[in-house]
């Protein structure tokens, strides 16, 4: 019985040391006080002095490339999009099950805007994020194209029930089912041909934008009434010349109206905004998650009713303002873009402690190309993060700008996924967005809003 009692004490003593060495408490160091807030705060004065407002005439281009995956094939085709099995992305309770159809199709939309010599891309993706690994690719072969990271602004719907396989690790096969590098080739493919396909058809056009209230559609998950939310739809509105249009819609409620029972494919009711304003009033239409931190849909109805409820309401009420919204055939003009320094990375395995960054990057690679972007075209600023940000943030900075004269919209996913970016006062609860996808400490949100604000200066102080 002793030399039982022994190895006992031997395994907790075993079992607690291994605990203490691969994982690190939560690091509650002061954001201004590290290392990644002062180089942070150096590339952004190099930002001040590379920045020039620009004055000018504008052209736009349009592109639309589908990502509908073929199901059911014999073998994998990534040059056809055709593959033996596609997961659905979005839910862990799915355990990686391939979709077993297709509802709607899905699409990467983007649309060129040039002002002068400056020119971005804003790039629409039924997606759930744009996949960091995904992205870094796409970024290369754009490049060979003479089209630079910093000038093209990615974007996903957000969408629960959309194509899955793309990341590598634990974490992302919870979340998108098992890797498939024939997807991801093919999924790098199709976003590169439509920025490229926009960049290169640009026209002479025209240009509006405008927000209104849409809170009837989304509600504040985390803590429900006490909490703020953004009720905001923003949107760009453009007429080409030649009489085509495009729309840019960004609304903040998760597009999870499908839950994790949906096995087929759909861009959720981002895909019904697109189809109906597609429809009636533009020939492209382009979805972008906005701050979807602790905000979920509201709307009732039974299985493809509740998505289709709210993204035909948000079109015709978009609709409506679209008829009354003034153009202009000129810009002020200042895009900004930030590549982002990070805190150490750890997956939290309680309220109080994390694996170590070295465990962490075993179960998911650190993304390497996280951006903060900034773009004024004339009196409002669109400003794009890496991750599920949050709504409370976002009308915090649009409230800023506000105060400056400037109308302002916040988007999630564009190119890189850093988790949940909400407020550090939630940070240790025990929730979801805040322990499980809370990666970055309890100071990633402050630090975030620093940069934000600092690029938002940056773009529109010229």
């Amino acid at each position: 019985m002793k030399k039982l009692w022994i190895i006992l004490a031997t395994i907790v003593v075993l079992l607690s040391s291994a605990f203490f060495i691969l994982t690190d408490p939560v690091d509650l160091t002061p954001f201004y006080e590290t290392a990644y807030y002062k180089k942070s705060n150096e590339l952004i004065s190099q930002l001040k002095s590379k920045t020039v407002l620009v004055e000018d005439s504008i052209e736009a281009g349009f592109s639309k490339v589908s990502i509908t995956p073929g199901l059911n094939n014999s073998t994998d085709d990534f040059n056809a999009g055709k593959f033996k099995t596609v997961p659905l992305a979005g839910f862990g309770a799915r355990k990686g099950k391939g979709a077993t159809g297709i509802h709607d199709s899905i699409f990467v939309k983007a649309i060129a805007l040039k002002v002068g010599a400056k020119k971005i891309v804003f790039v629409g993706t039924d997606l759930l994020i744009l996949p960091p690994n995904i992205i870094d690719t796409v970024a290369i072969l754009l490049k060979e194209g003479g089209i630079e990271r910093e000038q093209v602004y990615f974007s996903a719907s957000h969408t629960h029930s959309s194509i899955g396989a793309w990341g590598p690790g634990f974490l992302a096969e919870q979340f998108a089912g098992k890797e498939n590098h024939n997807i991801q080739r093919w999924m790098a493919a199709q976003i590169t041909k439509a920025v490229i396909e926009a960049s290169k058809n640009t026209k002479p056009a025209s240009i509006g934008n405008g927000i209104f209230d849409a809170g009837t559609w989304t509600r504040n998950r985390l803590i429900g009434d006490a909490g703020i939310k953004n009720n905001d739809f923003a949107y760009l509105f453009i007429e080409r010349k030649d009489g085509k249009k495009a729309v840019i819609g960004s609304f903040s409620a998760h597009a999870t109206t499908m839950g994790a029972g949906n096995m087929e494919i759909s861009a959720d009711y981002p895909g019904y905004w697109q189809r109906k304003m597609e429809a009636t009033s533009v020939n492209l239409a382009i979805f972008v998650a906005g701050s979807v931190g602790s905000q979920s849909p509201v709307a009732e109805g039974k299985g493809f009713e509740k998505p289709r409820v709210i993204g035909e309401a948000l079109a015709d009420s978009l609709n409506k303002y679209l008829a009354k919204t003034k153009l202009s055939r000129s810009a002020k003009f200042s895009p900004v873009s930030v590549r982002l320094p990070l805190p150490d990375f750890h997956i939290r395995i309680s309220k109080n402690r994390g694996l170590s960054t070295a465990v962490s990057d075993k179960l998911m690679v650190t993304p390497q190309n996280p951006y903060i972007q900034a773009i004024r075209i004339n009196q409002m600023v669109w400003i794009s993060t890496p991750a599920d940000f949050s709504g409370e943030y976002a009308v915090q900075i649009k409230n800023n700008l506000l105060s400056k004269g400037f109308l302002a919209n916040i988007s999630s996913f564009n190119g890189s996924y850093l988790g949940y970016i909400i407020p550090g006062r939630y940070f240790f609860m025990d929730e979801y967005e805040s322990q499980t996808m809370g990666w970055f400490g309890p100071n990633m949100g402050e630090y975030t809003m620093d940069v934000i604000r600092q690029v938002s200066d940056v773009a529109t102080q010229l």
